[in-house]
């Protein structure tokens, strides 16, 4: 989809399509008050300026939106509207070890434990031993701290996401 056809979505489609990139509905609503948008660059810009003034709840609304990192079978069901786009972002698990994806899903019940969310990472180009590897890194650190990695990895997943929405 081009941005003219985004522009000329009905509001609720609109809302549809800008959920597959980011799913805080405070980030959705207040995307959707733009349209129509003069340009790309407005959009990212503007995706960007509405992120930071989201609260934590919100990024972490938007965290529900993502299966775990090498959780193949929650890609397939919980996930099927963004199951194509996810998969590839994970494409670095598809060929993890077994061990490999065992410490992934060890490391994961340990995060989420800690930090009360999934962790979140932009997983665009990453194998499964460099996520393992920035999720083991992660672990340490402050509750306050990692929300704002967090954040920032998901910004970098909305930017992708959105860039896929145009090009398709």
């Amino acid at each position: 989809m081009i941005l003219p056809e985004l522009n000329q979505l009905p509001v609720s489609e609109l809302k549809s399509a800008l959920t597959t990139c980011c799913g805080s509905s405070a980030w959705v609503g207040e995307m959707a008050k733009l349209f129509p948008v003069e340009s790309r660059e407005s959009l990212f810009e503007q995706t960007e300026i509405i992120w930071y003034a989201c609260s934590e709840n919100d990024w972490r609304e938007a965290f529900t939106h993502h299966p775990k990192i090498g959780d193949i079978q929650s890609l397939r069901e919980k996930f099927a509207t963004t199951n194509e786009w996810a998969s590839g972002e994970q494409a670095g698990v598809s060929t993890a070890s077994h061990e490999v994806l065992e410490k992934l899903a060890e490391g994961n019940r340990l995060y989420e434990e800690k930090f009360g969310y999934i962790f979140i990472v932009c997983a665009t180009g990453k194998s499964a031993v460099d996520m393992l590897a920035i999720l083991e890194s992660r672990l340490p650190n402050s509750p306050e701290e990692e929300i704002l990695i967090a954040m920032q990895e998901q910004l970098k997943i909305t930017k992708i996401r959105l860039e896929k929405l145009l090009n398709e």
